[in-house]
């Protein structure tokens, strides 16, 4: 009788393992618990990105994390402005709306990202359920500038809906329209959108994924990521202009979250392999953290734990194999 031989990597199992009992703390510390997610940036837009992403967030879901999506999609409704021959126009930062343009962008928001994200999910299960933040007045806003046209500003978030999902063992997955105190719709920052129903609901942590590495202290110069960030500081940043104006929505969403109570903020660069498990699942992780005490220290970047190296490794080990076939 003739035997298959044996060509598995030599104790790839071992070091599966080694890195399955690393992780174990941090999934019985989050376990439970529930985490809002934004999501954006190319790590939306790049197919395999956002395949890879998805599936993180799915591996969260399955050791006991209930994960809260949220996402916008800018992008995508520029490209169907454009198409539709709409003039795009940014003042501030921020999109001008006009009635006509709400109406594409609550289609392109619902009728295609969201249903994106919600099938990428689902290829896994029945996890995912989309919903418009004009659902049930899930978001209420209010118009932030008549400049802007139908831009919205958070006023509330209804939290039945998205307590009644999580609970019901579902991922909301929440498109950032909201409905307006007019009775029309707003479209509405998803940054601001994450921090609002982290503290609503009461979640644990809220983590923003983007294209960088996360916060720094000077863009300019790579060296300044910074790790770890109190709610002072954050505050301190924001009123003294000591960040870029991108970052400007994400922190003020983390600080309206953390002075509701949330636990952890987190910013990573969402194109970074795994980015979210080594964030959550690690010591030291790989973006900024903000947090509403003074336990760490501010402005120290710090090298990845041995958790987070060797889920690096495993990762460009199985590149290697799939790339030589």
């Amino acid at each position: 009788m003739k035997y298959a031989k044996d060509t598995r990597p030599k104790g790839a199992s071992t070091k599966a393992a080694e890195v399955l009992v690393e992780a174990l703390p941090w999934i019985k510390n989050i376990t439970g618990k529930t985490v809002v997610i934004k999501y954006g940036g190319s790590a939306m837009v790049d197919g395999r990105l956002r395949a890879d992403v998805m599936n993180d967030i799915v591996l969260l879901k399955i050791v006991g994390v209930n994960p809260v999506i949220v996402h916008g999609g800018g992008k995508a409704i520029t490209e169907a402005m454009d198409l539709m021959q709409f003039p795009v126009e940014f003042r501030e930062g921020q999109r001008v709306t006009t009635p006509e343009a709400m109406d594409l962008v609550r289609t392109v928001l619902m009728g295609k990202v969201n249903q994106e994200l919600v099938e990428a999910l689902n290829e896994h299960g029945n996890f995912a359920v989309g919903v418009s933040g004009a659902d049930a007045g899930v978001i209420v806003a209010e118009q932030a500038s008549p400049e802007l046209g139908r831009v919205g500003r958070i006023t509330r978030i209804n939290r039945p809906l998205l307590d009644d999902l999580v609970s019901a063992d579902y991922i909301p997955v929440v498109a950032s329209v909201a409905l307006g105190e007019d009775g029309g719709f707003y479209n509405v920052n998803a940054d601001m959108v994450a921090g609002h129903i982290a503290a609503a609901i009461g979640a644990h942590k809220v983590v923003f994924l983007t294209d960088v590495d996360g916060l720094y202290e000077n863009f300019e110069n790579k060296d300044s990521l910074i790790s770890n960030l109190t709610l002072f500081e954050a505050q301190y940043m924001v009123e003294n202009n000591i960040v870029s104006t991108g970052m400007i929505p994400k922190l003020k969403s983390c600080i309206h979250a953390l002075d509701a109570g949330v636990f952890r903020a987190h910013i990573l660069n969402g194109t970074t392999p795994h980015s979210l498990l080594l964030e959550l699942l690690t010591s030291t992780g790989v973006g900024t953290t903000m947090h509403s005490t003074e336990e760490a220290c501010a402005f120290d970047s710090h090298p990845l734990g041995n958790f987070a190296s060797k889920l690096l490794e495993n990762r460009q080990a199985a590149n290697a194999v799939s790339s030589n076939g």
